[in-house]
């Protein structure tokens, strides 16, 4: 772990920096409340229709050069849930209702907490910040819009705005490039072990960080962080172990 001081901290969006997950939980529960006064089912009947959907989500591969906008998409998702569940197959109207008070109230709920503000005001006055956010374009510039955190950051990447995502290389050499830096002078913080701490380890970053808020163990055959820590307000305590 010897090498050059750190320069530069490379960090993840969702469930790094914000709750994502959290934040689908309060949509699904609301867009639930929706699903039970318009369809007047029973609460494991929605359940199933939301599980179905949450796995659409899951498996989800979107390609822009289709010709339908992800919100469409997403539409669809809640339209072939319904259908699947209940048979109706009257529902795309409901399918819209349903996708847009998700997404809506999904956006609602993400922010950056003020202790993650400070810190990052607190870590770009030594390091240069880029945040690296895999997924779809709008999806994630929507996310980027709604917890104001451009001012953070020296550069903003979004995966799905370039040929490969993480844990691919070249979207790191893309982000070493456009912040002046080698390899060796970032480290990379996130909480996917198969995309951020996957990519760090490929191009070879300085230290990976994975954030753990379960704190479980690494799975076997994964690959290990060089750190690992319940949340991301603890970082300062890794780069001093780095200094």
């Amino acid at each position: 772990m010897d090498g050059k001081p750190v320069k530069a901290i490379l960090l993840d969006l969702d469930n790094t920096l914000i709750e994502t997950s959290r934040a689908g939980g309060v949509a699904i529960q609301k867009t639930s409340e929706l699903l039970r006064t318009t369809l007047d089912i029973d609460d494991n009947t929605i359940s199933s229709i939301c599980d179905k959907f949450k796995q659409k989500l899951f498996r989800e591969s979107f390609d822009p050069a289709a010709g339908r906008s992800i919100d469409d998409v997403r539409v669809g998702h809640w339209e072939e849930s319904i259908q699947e569940t209940v048979g109706s197959s009257s529902s795309l109207s409901l399918a819209g209702q349903c996708y847009y008070l998700w997404k809506n109230s999904r956006l609602e709920v993400l922010s950056l907490s003020p202790q993650i503000c400070d810190l990052l005001k607190q870590l770009r006055s030594r390091y240069k910040l880029l945040l690296l956010t895999n997924g779809e374009t709008q999806t994630q510039r929507e996310k980027v819009e709604a917890v104001s955190c451009e001012e953070f950051f020296d550069a903003i990447v979004v995966g799905g705005e370039h040929a490969e995502q993480k844990p691919f290389l070249s979207i790191f050499k893309l982000c070493f490039d456009m912040l002046g830096v080698e390899a060796q002078d970032c480290i990379m913080v996130g909480d996917s072990l198969d995309t951020d701490i996957q990519g760090g380890y490929n191009a070879r970053v300085r230290a990976t960080v994975w954030i753990s808020s379960a704190g479980g163990a690494v799975p076997d055959g994964s690959v290990k962080p060089d750190y690992t820590i319940p949340t991301v307000l603890d970082l300062p305590h890794v780069l001093a172990q780095l200094e």
